[in-house]
């Protein structure tokens, strides 16, 4: 039998003067395999064309319609509404700037991330575009392809608690980051260039291990683990800094 589901929406247009933070509800009957996409999608077609989210690719890749779902961090793309209750609730994504309803701007936060991170590879080789590829162990290739994964959704950074109580923690995002370039063999930065932008409660030492990013993250990334190898690199790298030599 099919079920009604009641959606109360954040509301509110921070470019509008007149407009004032406040909650909507809207009814929509559950189709087979609905999911939350869908049913935003029915609500702005069919209910209010004025409802702002975001969307690109709907197949989970893009990482553009993160929203919190019942105070959890999510893809409304890959959220069914079968695994929900009758009642949803829908905000946007905390610590990211609000465009509109659930539209936030996470653009600016990784833009800004990448270029604090140097997300490029460091080399003072010269390319040669004649030159073959860079051969490299298949092994090493795939641990690089996993941590590349990212979606850059925004939804581990919601999920933080370290990044609520303070705005410049470089999240788990960017350390994930920062672990993909240190396990590149292209990339000639030392251990203690990483220590400089990581070695800090800005980064690596500023995470509570409360893991929130790990249970949200909707690629399933190893951020454990990545956490706590940058963890144990940079505490290691501290140690090494007061012995002589600072080796």
């Amino acid at each position: 039998m099919t079920r009604n589901l009641t959606f109360s929406i954040f509301r509110y247009n921070p470019m509008d003067r007149t407009s004032t933070p406040h909650m909507d509800t809207f009814v929509v009957p559950e189709t087979s395999s609905m999911t939350l996409f869908i049913a935003l999608t029915r609500i702005r077609e069919e209910q209010d064309p004025s409802l702002q989210f975001d969307f690109c690719c709907r197949a989970g890749i893009c990482g553009a319609c993160g929203m919190l779902v019942n105070g959890r961090p999510n893809l409304a793309c890959k959220t069914k509404t079968k695994e929900l209750p009758d009642v949803v609730t829908l905000l946007p994504l905390p610590i990211f700037r609000l465009v509109g309803d659930l539209s936030v701007d996470t653009g600016t936060w990784f833009r800004e991330m990448y270029s604090r991170v140097g997300s490029w590879i460091h080399t003072d080789r010269e390319f040669d575009p004649l030159a073959e590829e860079e051969r490299m162990d298949n092994a090493l290739a795939n641990e690089i392809y996993e941590l590349e994964r990212c979606i850059e959704c925004g939804c581990c950074i919601a999920g933080c608690a370290t990044a609520r109580m303070r705005r410049d923690f470089l999240g788990a995002a960017g350390l994930n980051r920062v672990a993909r370039f240190m396990l590149d063999p292209r990339d000639q930065r030392t251990e203690k260039d990483f220590f400089e932008i990581i070695g800090d409660d800005e980064g690596i030492f500023g995470c509570m291990g409360l893991l929130g990013c790990e249970d949200v993250c909707p690629k399933g990334l190893p951020l454990q683990d990545q956490l706590g190898f940058l963890r144990r690199r940079m505490g290691l790298a501290a140690i090494r800094s007061f012995l002589p030599g600072g080796k």
